[in-house]
């Protein structure tokens, strides 16, 4: 019994990697958003519920986001060190462009193989396309909680669709 054909279209991707860079780029935008928001006092001291403050949340995103940039544009993971991320709005700031100009120029150039291929990441082994979609669930969890420390400021989040 020979296998059906399988047409040209049913092989391609949901996403091109260009529509891929795009879609985490307005992600990044609409963080950067919530970053901006913060009141300069509340951005790395308010928390709620024990967990972290904004800030401390937005450094973590930013150094996945780095790793993974990184990784697209060269195929290696280095490890960041957790405890250096920024810990000012300016600086953060400023190193959250960097990483959005480097996924800008290098992201849709990533090497499809990238995507299918296998990577140790420091949590574990797992293919590109599931590291490179974990950095985007990654932001939009933290972003969530971002919203909700907003709320109980009393301050209205920018509009989570406007990306």
């Amino acid at each position: 019994m020979t296998a059906p054909a399988v047409s040209a279209a049913a092989l391609s991707p949901a996403l091109s990697i260009s529509d891929f860079v795009t879609h985490w780029q307005g992600h990044r935008a609409l963080t950067r958003r919530v970053i901006e928001t913060f009141p300069d006092d509340q951005l790395f001291s308010f928390n709620l519920g024990g967990m972290r403050p904004f800030g401390a949340q937005a450094a973590e995103i930013h150094l996945v986001d780095a790793m993974t940039v990184t990784a697209m544009r060269s195929g290696e993971w280095p490890e960041p060190d957790w405890s250096a991320g920024p810990t000012d709005r300016a600086s953060l700031l400023a190193a959250w462009d960097a990483v959005s100009a480097e996924l800008a120029e290098h992201g849709p150039h990533t090497d499809p193989a990238f995507f299918s291929g296998m990577h140790a990441l420091p949590w574990g082994e797992m293919p590109g396309w599931v590291a490179a979609i974990y950095a985007v669930d990654n932001e939009i969890h933290h972003r969530a909680q971002g919203y909700v420390y907003l709320r109980a400021l009393g301050i209205e989040p920018p509009a989570f669709y406007e990306r």
